[in-house]
């Protein structure tokens, strides 16, 4: 089977298209899950400690901390992720500290979101870059 330029071209254009789609569906997966969090209301910048290494040598096993003083819940995002909503962490009347630490799992350099629903309806986030090295969904 032989292709012409303009075929060539075309097929080229198309795969440059079809790489850079996911981006768009995974950026449109973290602004539902914050939706779906927060009820669409305004969040505080501040208030959360996200703790999270700036290089990540593993994407299958990035350890983070997060916190937040005051908060009955807090979820965490990989929004580069295919699937962007990490963990919901949820804290009772009796919760001695608001805070919680895990390993997480990137699938490549990006940002790490935290995001606290405070006592009072509020909500306060906190991010973090981590560039990964060697990325942990398959990548």
């Amino acid at each position: 089977m032989e292709f012409s330029r303009r075929e060539t071209l075309a097929l080229g254009m198309g795969a440059a298209a079809l790489a850079v789609l996911p981006i768009r569906a995974y950026a449109s997966l973290t602004d539902d899950a914050i939706a779906a969090f927060t009820g669409g209301a305004e969040m505080a910048d501040g208030g959360v400690t996200l703790t999270a290494p700036e290089i990540a040598e593993n994407g299958n096993t990035v350890p983070i901390e997060v916190s937040a003083p005051g908060a009955s819940a807090i979820m965490v995002l990989a929004t580069g992720n295919p699937t962007p909503a990490v963990a919901t962490f949820n804290f009772g009347p009796l919760a001695a500290s608001q805070a919680a630490s895990t390993r997480i799992r990137l699938a490549g350099t990006q940002d790490v979101m935290a995001i606290a629903k405070m006592a009072d309806g509020s909500f306060a986030r906190a991010t973090s870059t981590v560039k990964v090295t060697i990325g942990g969904c398959g990548g």
